[in-house]
């Protein structure tokens, strides 16, 4: 079987997200893995560490490659990415659902179409993924 090097990796700044939700990393990591879930990614492993004074990084290994999150809960910031193997597996997906439940002020975010020659870099349209009740 051949696979395809077509990739997309999603990275987004986030501010003004609440400091309880950015500075629990049990919390994020359960997030995460719906998120991966929501964008029908398969995970493989999941590592969080929680720092002191505050702060959280999780990162979650996927089949089709990663998701990712580091907050600064003292700033109201997290940088989120997604990256994405093959055309089967939107990250766009995983970031959407990431933001909505976080619920930045702001945010930033940039789309790297990668593994096809040059790397293209887009504006994503942003949107809320809508959560079961």
């Amino acid at each position: 079987m051949e696979y395809s090097t077509f990739g997309r990796h999603v990275a987004v700044d986030t501010w003004g997200a609440d400091f309880e939700l950015l500075n629990n990393a049990e919390w994020l990591q359960a997030q995460m893995v719906e998120a991966a879930e929501v964008c029908g990614a398969t995970v493989l492993s999941v590592q969080a560490k929680q720092f002191e004074p505050q702060g959280a990084t999780v990162l979650v290994m996927l089949s089709e490659s990663h998701i990712s999150i580091h907050t600064y809960p003292e700033k109201g910031f997290a940088a989120l990415d997604c990256y994405t193997c093959g055309e089967t597996v939107d990250p766009q997906a995983a970031i959407d659902y990431l933001v909505s439940v976080l619920k930045p002020e702001r945010t930033y975010a940039k789309k790297l179409i990668r593994g096809v020659g040059e790397m293209t870099v887009e504006t994503p349209v942003m949107s809320q993924a809508v959560l079961a009740k």
